[in-house]
């Protein structure tokens, strides 16, 4: 479990992270989310003593990482996969941290059959490509079986198939018990992997709940209704509370009706339903609504005529 109360991180006038309290549950995978320069690295950073808070405190397993006796079997973490000794080998870069903490070559040849390195083990790790540098950082968070996982990014640089490995692999580690702490910018993938979600923005926390709830807030009360006998169905939902939207001669859009209550209708009119489905929000559609004052930059389209916003100055940490 990690728990933080009152967080807090500045850099002279720069306020990285501003008062989080937040809880990371064993047990199921919850994902970080925030805009650039939102404050997730540096809080990442602070729950593994890398930066020392400003103010308030974070515990991993109820204590701060640093008291820790022996803190990879309590975390495993990736936060750069490019922080290895590039001329070692991936099966020599595993086995120097594994003899820091008394962990069998067994257990070092395990991991790296976990993460499909086994055919290029012995390469140089300087030489490998992003996605193998990925797995080679999962690798080593995996080394000693930790309580908990902190991954910063784990998708990057992966093919479909490596996405879908990490994806399977998280959710399985969660099942069986463990912490399991992810940050990614990758939304369609974080809405398949994550349970529960925390989102930041100018290092202020802005949600803390299950992912269900999330989209549920940022979904519409519409319905989609899709029928061959489409105008006669909205004719017959005409009422006071409800609103029709017609979207293509055989598709439209109530609000004020429930999916149930639109079925029973067609139902009772005998009229075929080809579609009938609460419009839901993506995860990307609740980020950006929840966001959308957070972010530091504000990209501009070729209809914005030419005019060009000067952003702000960047926060110094991400």
């Amino acid at each position: 479990m990690i728990e933080a109360k009152n967080l807090t991180k500045t850099y002279g006038d720069k306020t990285a992270v501003d008062d989080l309290t937040f809880t990371v549950q064993p047990g199921i995978v919850t994902g970080f989310l925030g805009p650039n320069g939102a404050g997730k690295s540096t809080t990442m950073r602070m729950i593994l003593g890398l930066d020392s808070p400003t103010a308030g405190a974070v515990t991993v397993g109820g204590k701060p990482y640093r008291q820790h006796a022996r803190p990879l079997q309590v975390v495993g973490a990736l936060l750069e996969a490019r922080a290895v000794h590039t001329s070692r080998s991936a099966y020599n870069h595993l086995l120097a941290l594994a003899a820091t903490h008394g962990i069998t070559k067994a257990r070092v040849a395990e991991v790296i059959e976990m993460v499909g390195l086994q055919d290029v083990a012995g390469r140089r790790a300087g030489g490998f490509s992003l996605g193998m540098g990925q797995r080679l950082g999962i690798a080593s968070a995996l080394l000693a079986d930790p309580e908990t996982l902190i991954l910063d990014e784990p998708v990057n640089g992966l093919d479909p198939e490596g996405i879908r490995w990490i994806r399977d692999l998280l959710r399985g580690l969660a099942a069986d018990g463990h912490t399991v702490f992810v940050s990614s910018h990758l939304m369609s993938e974080m809405a398949l992997t994550a349970e529960h979600v925390i989102v930041i923005g100018r290092g202020r926390l802005m949600a803390d709940m299950p992912m269900s709830r999330l989209i549920a807030q940022a979904s519409s009360n519409a319905v989609v209704v899709r029928s061959p006998q489409a105008g006669l169905l909205a004719d017959a939902l005409v009422a006071p509370d409800v609103a029709i939207t017609r979207t293509e001669p055989d598709r439209f859009e109530v609000t004020g009706l429930t999916a149930a209550q639109v079925g029973d209708r067609a139902r009772d009119l005998n009229i075929g339903l080809h579609e009938l489905a609460p419009r839901q929000a993506s995860l990307e559609e609740a980020f950006m609504e929840m966001t959308r004052d957070e972010v530091e930059f504000h990209a501009h389209t070729p209809g914005d005529h030419g005019h060009h916003q000067v952003p702000a100055l960047a926060r110094s940490a991400s």
